[in-house]
């Protein structure tokens, strides 16, 4: 009996998804209401009062949004820019031109980790996501199999690699050496997105789906219209160029100095897309002949495309932060507190659970490495090689509680079933050949 009191906060947000799939895909409730009425649900069920849940709500919705609407806005006017000048198209037909049509995929797999490593995991997918469409048209390719390509690469670079926070607050809590979790992460990263960005999407079924509005292109541009590539290719880079240069630079300058306050101000990901934006502005509307009414109604265009992702977006993130203040996170931490199963895979469980619990990946591998670090004297295993399981954990399977998961379902104008079977599928076989590549290591290290 008081295992299944301690149990109640778990039950109790499962009975909260099982709602939310209820009133979106029997009802066709639209989701970001679905997920407020379950959010409200889970937080009465867990003993919330009723100003609680209200509070908790508006922190997860603002949390959320604060963290998340301009960047998410910024990148979709940039992506529209982008796909109005002709420089999306100019990106794809210089890719498909110099790797074909068979080999696009590796283009994409190499981009999307390079933009992983760059910046926020949104960024990447918000830039990225009109350029995968426009080379999946110019390809003549489902571009549901590029997409998951371009975020399965994505989102396991984000996970892996500093200086992303989850990794770096990794290293810390293991004591760690960054140059052990860079190489033998390489080590890691290329089978698995191997496995869920070029055999996986292979394998995937139904995926002729017509191209998202917001996406589709307004005319097919000659070659003297078009952007070159260089340019068409370094402006959407531009925020992952600055905040890098500023992650670097804090190596050398003092955190109070004046340098300091400056860099990392255009260092952060809302102002590095803003330059990004008016820099597009620019170069792929006033340079290529176009006025500013043409480029503003591009701009308000692309805003009015993600209104709803936004909101949407922002429901997410109410649902997790009734979860996470409903202490199912705590549960899962002292459920898995006296074990003896390999650290590796107590790391990776632990995280994993927490994240599917949860939907955040940052959250879930901070909250098992607190688990797990302390312990770290005990066990006979290399600290890198605990970062990367702790790691792969965090970048498993995630369903409706997840921002990212409605970011992909909505931008790619998906069913949530059809988003579990490619999204929560990439993720999931990231997660498991991460894992295992892992423990094979472990056995020479």
């Amino acid at each position: 009996m008081e295992w299944l009191q301690n149990s109640l906060p778990i039950i109790w947000v499962a009975v909260g998804v099982a709602l939310l799939l209820v009133l979106n895909m029997k009802f066709k409730l639209n989701g970001a209401l679905a997920l407020l009425i379950a959010a409200i649900f889970v937080g009465i069920m867990n003993g919330l009062s009723l100003p609680e849940v209200v509070d908790t709500i508006k922190k997860g919705l603002g949390g959320t949004l604060g963290s998340l609407t301009l960047i998410i806005g910024f990148g979709a006017v940039l992506g529209k820019l982008m796909v109005d000048s002709g420089a999306a198209q100019r990106v794809a037909s210089t890719l498909l031109n110099k790797f074909g049509v068979k080999n696009v995929q590796w283009a994409i797999l190499l981009v999307g980790a390079i933009f992983g490593v760059s910046v926020f995991y949104e960024v990447a997918f918000i830039i990225l996501a009109p350029l995968v469409i426009s080379i999946a048209v110019e390809a003549k390719t489902p571009y549901l199999r590029l997409g998951v390509t371009m975020v399965a690469a994505a989102t396991m670079a984000h996970s892996i690699f500093p200086p992303q926070p989850g990794p770096v607050a990794l290293i810390s809590a293991y004591g760690a050496d960054m140059g052990m979790v860079y190489l033998l992460g390489l080590v890691v990263v290329i089978p698995a997105v191997i496995c869920s960005g070029i055999i996986f999407p292979k394998l995937m079924k139904n995926v002729d789906r017509p191209v998202p509005p917001l996406l589709k292109k307004t005319k097919e541009f000659t070659d003297d219209e078009m952007p070159g590539f260089a340019v068409s290719l370094i402006v959407p880079l531009i925020p992952a160029i600055i905040i890098t240069a500023a992650t670097i630079l804090n190596f050398f300058i003092k955190k109070d100095s004046t340098a300091y306050q400056i860099i990392n101000f255009f260092g952060s990901a809302e102002i590095s897309m803003m330059v990004a934006v008016l820099i597009a502005i620019y170069v792929f509307g006033i340079r290529v002949g176009r006025t500013m009414p043409e480029i503003m109604k591009s701009f308000s265009g692309a805003i009015e495309g993600i209104a709803m992702i936004i909101f949407i977006v922002g429901a997410g993130g109410a649902f997790k932060q009734i979860i996470l203040d409903s202490g199912v996170g705590d549960y899962i931490a002292k459920m898995m507190e006296h074990t003896s199963i390999s650290p590796l895979i107590m790391a990776w469980f632990i995280t994993a659970l927490i994240r599917l619990a949860t939907g955040t990946g940052v959250v879930s591998a901070i909250t098992a490495a607190g688990i797990v670090g302390p312990l770290m004297h005990q066990f006979d295993v290399n600290p890198a090689l605990m970062v990367l399981a702790t790691a792969a954990g965090s970048n498993t399977i995630t369903h409706v509680n997840d921002a990212s998961f409605w970011l992909f379902k909505e931008y790619f104008n998906l069913s949530i079933k059809d988003t579990l079977k490619s999204w929560g599928l990439l993720l999931f076989i990231n997660s498991i050949v991460g894992l295992a590549i892992v423990l094979i290591l472990d056995i020479f290290i």
